[in-house]
């Protein structure tokens, strides 16, 4: 069966629950009457609730309609955010300047609002020691706290620890304080050239 309503002449029941194009009850007509009224006023004849007894029927623009639920639809989708994880891999005995730049990109990508999932890889006796992952997980959280929280907890996964870090705000969020930065800036250089010139 398709989504789409049945209308005019493809309704196939006797009488339907007639819906003026105001949304005023016309009440229960037969289905002659209620084509015959569509035409007189121009408009077409839709079946909104097939499943009701009678089903209800509703005098409309049908293309109009049809138009403006696509764009309803395509406006949803819009707002409708994807969330990203991205992935970064340390190791337990990570050299502190390697840690650092691991750390910038952590920072980076929780800026930019996208999750993060944060994996330590443990090779032959690191495995016996998963405290040395915990510790360095946790350093690492509390380092950019202010950024983002830890949405689920160190959890071993073979040779691997891994834990999930989540941004304070959201992807929509980011995008309009970036974009509000941007303008700022183009709004004092144009201020600047204009003192020059």
């Amino acid at each position: 069966m398709s989504a789409e309503p049945r209308i005019n002449d493809r309704i196939r029941v006797p009488e339907v629950r007639l819906v003026g194009p105001n949304g005023e009850q016309v009440g229960i007509v037969s289905v002659q009457d209620a084509l015959r009224l569509a035409q007189e006023a121009d408009l077409d004849l839709v079946e909104v609730a097939p499943t009701a007894r009678p089903p209800v029927a509703k005098l409309m623009d049908y293309g109009k309609f049809k138009y403006e639920s696509a764009v309803k639809a395509r406006e949803s989708r819009k707002n409708q955010s994807n969330t990203i994880i991205k992935e970064i891999k340390l190791r337990p005995k990570i050299d502190a300047h390697d840690y650092d730049t691991k750390k910038g990109h952590v920072v980076r990508f929780l800026k930019g609002g996208d999750k993060v999932k944060v994996t330590i890889m443990f090779r032959g006796r690191e495995q016996s020691r998963p405290e040395l992952g915990r510790r360095l997980l946790a350093r690492l959280a509390e380092d950019v706290a202010d950024l983002g929280a830890v949405e689920s907890q160190p959890k071993q996964d073979g040779r691997n620890m891994v834990m999930v870090l989540g941004p304070h705000k959201r992807r929509s969020e980011h995008k309009a304080e970036a974009r509000a930065a941007a303008e700022a800036g183009r709004a004092r250089r144009e201020e600047q050239q204009s003192g020059r010139g």
